[in-house]
């Protein structure tokens, strides 16, 4: 709906004002911000790790950070990305690692991304780990795709994967790119403001172009990782599902830390592989802003905690 996709590109926009970011970022942490965040160190991010596992959830823990602008900054991230590898390894066999590739300087210096995920992925490999590589905004789509391919070539399903967002219009030539690949695909709507010259302006488009993404990559030899919280979607999926008797270990469905935490115990009940995307680190606000902007239920979550109480009458 028009009304929508207005407010994610106002919220965009707002979160952009240098005060807002400067104020959330010295007092919203306290605030609001630890509902959807797991803490700023990697410490309180694996205590939450232990308690989503207690409650049957799968993880994949996310060091929040982006758009880096120097190489030595890239380098201290992926340092930080391995030693929180290994520190997971101890605790949690099945956890997956999400990570951004412009944080290991994909804008900056591709040739040191490139080194930069052969390391980790040579990490995971020594730790039976599995790599997630995020998808960013579409002017990174291509460079993203491309790298992960190169790499899928070398470590294989078993210890890398990729998103693709269902809003791009390139998106389903890139899912049958990915499906000759063989590849472990997870799906997202995304939450970039994006022109209308390559994403869907209206949340129906972006919402049928999901289900059948979803769907071509279920009959797929792609395991599938379903990211979403809109129920909808959810029940008509799970009812594809049924109709196609496809194996529940085909796919799992992934949704953030802090949201729809009632239908996440309600899908791990039902017998669903249900995996929680956890993010933690002091590169908190980019994240969390566009939490705001995709979900008006965050919003008014927020408000509700930013806002002083109304005077009774």
């Amino acid at each position: 709906m028009k009304w929508e996709r207005n407010m994610r590109e106002t919220v965009l926009h707002v979160a952009a004002w240098p005060w807002l970011k400067h104020w959330m970022e010295h007092q919203g942490l306290k605030y609001v911000v630890r509902r959807f965040v797991a803490g700023t160190t990697l410490t309180e991010a694996l205590v939450a790790v232990k308690q989503l596992r207690a409650d049957g959830l799968m993880v994949t823990l996310d060091l929040l950070g982006e758009s880096v602008e120097d190489e030595e900054t890239a380098r201290l991230a992926c340092h930080s990305i391995e030693a929180m590898m290994n520190h997971l390894r101890q605790i949690s066999s099945d956890s997956h690692i999400s990570i951004k590739l412009t944080q290991l300087g994909l804008i900056i210096n591709p040739a040191l991304c490139e080194q930069n995920m052969h390391k980790l992925l040579e990490t995971a490999r020594t730790n039976g780990q599995f790599i997630r590589i995020d998808m960013e905004d579409s002017s990174v789509t291509g460079q993203t795709l491309e790298l992960f391919s190169k790499l899928h070539m070398i470590y294989g399903p078993k210890h890398i994967g990729v998103v693709v967002q269902s809003y791009l219009y390139r998106t389903p030539a890139d899912v049958e790119t990915l499906q000759q690949l063989g590849a472990s695909v997870r799906i997202v709507k995304g939450a970039y403001s994006e022109p209308p010259e390559v994403a869907y302006p209206e949340k129906c488009d972006v919402d049928l172009a999901y289900f059948n993404l979803v769907c071509s990559l279920l009959q797929s030899e792609s395991y599938t990782a379903i990211a979403t919280h809109d129920r909808i979607l959810i029940a008509n999926l799970i009812r594809f599902i049924a109709e196609q008797d496809i194996d529940r270990d085909r796919f799992e469905f992934q949704m953030l830390y802090g949201i729809a935490t009632d239908l996440q115990h309600q899908l791990v009940h039902e017998g669903y592989r249900i995996r929680i995307y956890t993010p933690f680190g002091t590169h908190w606000y980019p994240y969390f802003s566009r939490r705001l902007a995709e979900r008006p239920a965050n919003l008014w979550f927020v408000l509700r905690h930013l806002l002083p109480p109304m005077n009774k009458f």
